[in-house]
Order: C-alpha cells, then structure tokens, then sequence
C-alpha cells in the first residue's frame, strides 16, 4: 500500500505498507514491512518475516490470508491469521510515522531490484499472481 499523499509528499515521506512480499527464491516465506522517511537518502524499513511453510509446501500451492490490524499508531501483521510482527511510532528512529493517513492498494509481480537482484535464466516468465479476495473493514 502507498499513501495517498505520494504525489505531494513523494516516496519514502508518503509510506509504504507491504502486507505480503513474497521473493521467489524463497517460496515458502513472506514479508511484511512497513517504509517511511523524508527522502529517498533517509529511507527507513521495518520489517519481519512471518511463519514458515514446511517443505514442500510453498505459497504458489493454495490461498493463504494476508492481513493487517490497521489501528491509530499500530499496525499489526498476520499469516493465516497468525501474528507475526507489529508497528507504532515507537519503529520509527524519530522520524514521522505517515501510517495514520490514506492509503491506497497495490498489487504486483515486481521484477528485478535490490532485493532479489536482476532476472536471469532460471527466473521463471511469465509471472503470476492469484488474489481470491480483497477484504477491507472499518
């Protein structure tokens, strides 16, 4: 997710809440985090891996439920309705905590970057992603 202010506070400033990351050299691990910071030079990152799936199950073989508890100053992340990792200002290094704004929704197979590193021949194409539902409560 990425708040909603990303065109006049531009990224790190704005946030960036990853629900689920999932790197495909670990198919039976995910990601959540959260980035702030002023700039890009000050970016922050807070994050933690969630349960593990035994061998040989992986994420692309059935649905899981990726969730966050989403109140004032906390954010609280879940696997299967399991929790694994919380955020409050606390997290923050003393900079601004932006998570108490408007967000919206992203949803992609990102490719390449810092973190894996470049595709190569291995790298399986075309990518894929199944979403069975999207579910927001207030």
């Amino acid at each position: 997710m990425l708040g909603s202010d990303i065109t006049t506070e531009s990224w790190p400033a704005c946030g960036e809440i990853d629900i689920m990351e999932l790197v495909g050299h670990q198919p039976r691990l995910i990601h959540g985090t959260v980035h702030w910071g002023p700039d890009n030079g000050q970016h922050q990152y807070y994050g933690s891996t969630g349960p593990a799936l035994s061998f040989p199950e992986t994420f692309a073989t059935e649905f899981h439920v990726f969730s966050i508890d989403w109140q004032e100053d906390e954010i609280k992340f879940y696997l299967d309705d399991v929790h694994y990792h919380t955020v409050t200002p606390s997290n923050m290094n003393g900079l601004a905590y932006p998570f108490n704004d408007a967000f919206f929704f992203i949803f992609n197979v990102a490719v390449g970057g810092a973190w894996p590193g470049d595709p190569n021949e291995t790298t399986p194409f075309p990518g894929f992603m199944a979403v069975d539902y999207v579910r927001v409560f207030q």
